[in-house]
């Protein structure tokens, strides 16, 4: 009813691609009119959408949430299209007139100026439509199919009488078991059970790839990469300046490596030693514990962020543990107001600690972010990382400056492996997906290809830094 409202409005307003810029004056009172209906709206959505969202990422075999967010996607679609219509109405006013005559378009004055440079890029009304009326069938459900296979597959780790099934989430734990057989023991099993669902997802990668490409060429971008730039508010130079300098720091990485790995009585890493613990590991860093050191480590800087943290493990923000049907990896998202919920796959290790005050690092700039209009909250990869690393690094100094020499061995290691993840194997997916756009521009590629331009691209990168 409240998407209704505001396509009623949209229509009464005239809110599409103008045929000739309308008065000035007609404008600002539009925009102020319309803004005040959208901020509410998505704000509302937005909650409606994490709340299911939460049940689908903790449990994908919950069928009555993956039903109400299918639904939830259908009316999703009205709100991308109310989206597109007001980026070509912005795109054809005299923008700078609108900044001066209207106050509220000034406070939006980034994502009015944004919206002008995007509509440029978009296609006709009706192909946008179809565009979103598409998405649900498309990209967006075969993104769901991987969530869903990847957080269901249950992993047979081991064989005869030790063989025992876990999750997905629990095997990837098994890399940072000090016991090298049984981080090879989980790699091998992990991998197997990527075989057996290879065809599925490379389907799946075959068809989002497909669909941006095709999405980027009809919308008049050069390649899907300048339009990821645009989104992300970070120009090519900038990029390519970055790409260059991990390039150049590879060298230093593999000494890393190599030095890891005659710390680990080893000649060279094999994958599965990547995330091995090395140091000594006398902390006990049960959940609770982590919570505790990370309230307090946050109040060395902020008193606020203290309290914000102390909060969010007392209203029990965070879902920890690893379970079947729960999906891999750890993310953030805001709920309402200044709330944000935050899943993880916790294991007693720093590594989880520090993940959790990465994650909260999140959450926290949502609540500093939680006093703007929701319109204005729309944060690109470029920013979104900053508090989240931030908060990381005020739990890993105080690890540094308050555990044992010997237990210091251990956080160091995981600060060197995380920034490795971060220039090195970033910049090997980053190879992957330029080779998949430039296979995929001609036609689907196989199982074997992928596979193959992963390998290719991690060789690119981690060079002989693993065997």
């Amino acid at each position: 009813g409240s998407i209704d409202v505001a396509v009623a409005l949209f229509d009464r307003l005239g809110i599409a691609k103008p045929a000739a810029p309308p008065p000035a004056e007609a404008a600002a009172a539009a925009f102020d009119e319309v803004v005040a209906a959208l901020n509410p709206l998505f704000e509302r959505l937005g909650t409606l959408q994490a709340y299911i969202y939460s049940f689908v990422a903790t449990n994908s075999r919950d069928t009555l949430a993956q039903a109400r967010l299918s639904e939830y996607q259908q009316s999703a679609v009205k709100l991308a299209q109310l989206s597109t219509r007001l980026t070509a109405w912005l795109g054809g006013l005299d923008v700078d007139a609108l900044l001066a005559d209207s106050v509220t378009a000034a406070e939006y004055a980034f994502m009015v100026r944004q919206a002008q440079q995007r509509a440029r890029h978009l296609m006709s009304p009706p192909e946008e439509a179809l565009a979103a009326e598409l998405a649900p069938s498309g990209s967006s459900a075969w993104s769901r199919l991987y969530n869903n296979i990847a957080s269901q597959l249950l992993v047979t780790v081991g064989a005869g009488e030790t063989a025992r099934e876990m999750p997905m989430s629990a095997v990837r734990n098994l890399a940072y078991n000090p016991d090298r057989a049984v981080r090879e023991e989980g790699y091998r099993a992990e991998l197997d059970a990527w075989r057996r669902t290879a065809v599925p997802l490379a389907a799946a990668m075959n068809s989002i790839k497909g669909e941006v490409l095709t999405l980027a060429r009809r919308r008049g971008w050069s390649s899907p990469l300048e339009a990821t730039l645009f989104s992300n508010n970070i120009d090519r130079a900038t990029l390519d300046a970055m790409m260059a300098a991990a390039r150049e720091a590879f060298p230093d990485f593999r000494r890393y490596l190599h030095a890891k790995a005659r710390m680990l009585g080893l000649e060279r890493l094999a994958w599965y030693d990547l995330f091995a613990p090395v140091g000594q590991s006398g902390s006990a860093w049960g959940y609770n514990a982590a919570a505790d050191f990370i309230v307090q480590q946050f109040g060395s800087y902020s008193p606020r962020m203290s309290e914000f943290a102390a909060r969010a493990f007392r209203e029990r923000w965070i879902d920890a543990e690893p379970r079947p049907g729960k999906r891999d990896g750890a993310f953030c998202m805001p709920l309402r107001a200044d709330e944000s919920r935050i899943l993880s796959n916790y294991e007693p290790s720093f590594k989880s600690v520090s993940t959790l005050a990465h994650e909260l690092g999140h959450a926290y700039h949502n609540v500093n972010l939680a006093r703007m209009p929701e319109l204005n909250r729309s944060t690109p990869m470029t920013l979104a990382e900053t508090a989240s690393i931030f908060c990381e690094t005020i739990v890993r100094n105080a690890a540094m400056s308050t555990l044992p020499p010997a237990e210091q061995v251990e956080v160091l290691e995981g600060a060197l492996m995380s920034a490795c993840q971060v220039v090195v194997d970033i910049s090997s997916r980053f190879l992957f997906e330029q080779r998949v756009f430039e296979g995929r521009a001609a036609r689907e590629l196989s199982v074997d290809e992928l596979c193959a331009a992963m390998r290719d691209a991690q060789l690119a990168t981690y060079g002989d830094g693993l065997e």
